[in-house]
């Protein structure tokens, strides 16, 4: 279900009265130390999408507290927030249909001193989308007063099928449900409308959140100034389905600030809960970051392509500049590579822990060895013979540009002998050379007679440089007979 949800601006202060009684609470245990102990320990900063004027708060940020007195009772009941918060939204335009679908697409939008792109990345949602995708999206959007009426109109006029169909949904949230959001504590010495625009929008994600909870198995957040990749929703159901058996809290399908986030729509009801308690504390990219380290997932699960775009020139504070892109943005992402389980092995001599099996990730990591020589090699044992269409392989990074295969082959094998640990192809078909450090073929299925078995980057002359290989794609034609 995709669902496009911009929620107007209001909060609950039946909710906040609760939680001062909460602080009120002489008690302190150990265990509730504990766990904002942890939230420090897992406060990672990594919200590259904010204003130039933000970077000096995110290096302070590593020396915020939270008040444990204040706030250690709400950390200890968090695992309780599985209820949604009691708010009556009022629809403008369109109702959720009693189906459940498979995903939500959710964004939060305000009215900015320059700029509109709100209709574009409505847009951008349905047009990308497959006739079979539509089936499964929904979009919700919430306005402030001031523009909620012409805003409305427009969506309904242009979408006014989407909206009859059940899909887009246009929603608002009364001012009266809203905190105080004047008199907010400036950290970071933030100026104080600065401090009231993130803490408005915090609760404006949690309303959001909220409404969301119930309507899709998975939830994904995206801004109001996005272009998405065509077939996004396939592309994301392909890399859920690959995540399956694993646990994860938070899977990112862009680089930059609160776009392409997932979720299990399970969670919503306590990351709102979360984010009114902590409304006031820190931008909510911060926040989320704390969420996932409370709900132990400590590391950052990012796919590339990223499948969403920043594509806004103007901040919604203030109508500030904001020229910040996904450089892993791809228009065309549908076709994302299957990657078939494999065993990954390799001579050279790894850097720390970007081991081989980085480089064949979909996550946003990579292989990194110190100076190769020729003959070094770059090893992949697949589980299971494969019939292979495309591969695709990139070396170096933006930051590392020299750091690339400078000379190299690929081939492909067959007849695999050794053992387990040490298994490998007898026999290899050299492919094609590496040239700038990148290498792409397709047709392969035409080219190779045999189900492959091994596939090898291979290092034909040796180098000064260190060798990062980025990505390593591979698309399978079709299962062979075993």
């Amino acid at each position: 279900v995709t669902l496009l949800y911009a929620v107007l601006h209001e909060t609950q202060l039946e909710y906040f009265d609760k939680m001062r009684c909460l602080r009120k609470r002489s008690a302190v245990s150990f265990l509730g130390i504990l766990v904002v102990c942890l939230l420090f320990m897992n406060l990672y900063i990594e919200d590259s999408y904010v204003l130039e004027g933000d970077k000096q708060l995110i290096r302070e940020t590593a020396t915020h507290q939270l008040n444990p007195e204040r706030y250690v009772h709400s950390f200890k009941d968090l695992s309780n927030f599985s209820g949604s918060i009691n708010i009556s939204y009022r629809y403008l335009a369109g109702t959720p249909l009693p189906r459940k679908r498979y995903l939500t697409i959710g964004l939060s939008s305000v009215k900015r001193k320059k700029g509109n792109y709100l209709l574009e990345t409505i847009k951008s949602i349905f047009e990308q989308s497959s006739y079979e995708e539509l089936k499964e999206i929904a979009v919700l959007a919430d306005f402030d007063s001031a523009w909620c009426e012409g805003m409305v109109q427009d969506i309904s006029q242009k979408f006014a099928h989407h909206i009859i169909a059940g899909r887009l949904i246009v929603i608002h949230v009364p001012e009266d449900y809203y905190p105080v959001l004047d008199g907010l504590k400036r950290n970071y010495n933030d100026p104080e409308d600065r401090v009231k625009f993130r803490s408005k929008q915090n609760v404006d994600y949690a309303f959001l959140l909220n409404f969301c909870a119930n309507l899709s198995d998975y939830y994904v957040m995206l801004e109001d100034d996005v272009r998405c990749s065509k077939n996004f929703l396939t592309a994301v159901k392909k890399v859920i389905a690959s995540r399956e058996g694993s646990y994860w809290v938070t899977l990112e399908f862009s680089k930059l600030g609160y776009i392409g986030k997932l979720y299990h729509s399970h969670d919503l009801p306590r990351l709102a809960h979360f984010l009114l308690m902590f409304y006031q504390e820190m931008p909510c990219d911060w926040l989320l970051i704390h969420f996932r380290g409370l709900l132990a997932q400590k590391e950052v699960i990012r796919f590339k392509p990223s499948l969403f775009q920043h594509m806004g020139y103007y901040s919604s504070y203030k109508g500030a500049e904001n020229k910040l892109k996904d450089d892993d943005f791809e228009e065309e992402s549908f076709d994302i590579p299957d990657n078939p389980p494999a065993n990954l092995h390799t001579n050279m001599n790894v850097f720390e822990n970007y081991e081989a099996s980085k480089a064949y990730s979909s996550i946003d990591e990579y292989f990194w060895g110190k100076a190769p020589s020729t003959g070094d090699f770059y090893g992949i044992v697949f589980e299971k013979p494969t019939k292979i269409s495309k591969i695709k392989v990139v070396t170096g990074t933006e930051d590392r540009q020299n750091d690339i295969l400078h000379h190299g082959a690929l081939e492909v094998g067959e007849k695999i002998v050794g053992s387990k640990k040490g298994r490998q192809c007898t026999t290899y078909l050299r492919l094609g050379e590496f040239k700038n450090g990148n290498f792409e073929i397709t047709d392969v299925e035409h080219k190779v007679l045999f189900d492959i078995n091994c596939m090898r980057i291979l290092v034909t002359k040796s180098q000064k440089e260190w060798l990062i290989i980025r990505s390593i794609s591979v698309w399978t034609s079709q299962t062979p007979n075993q």
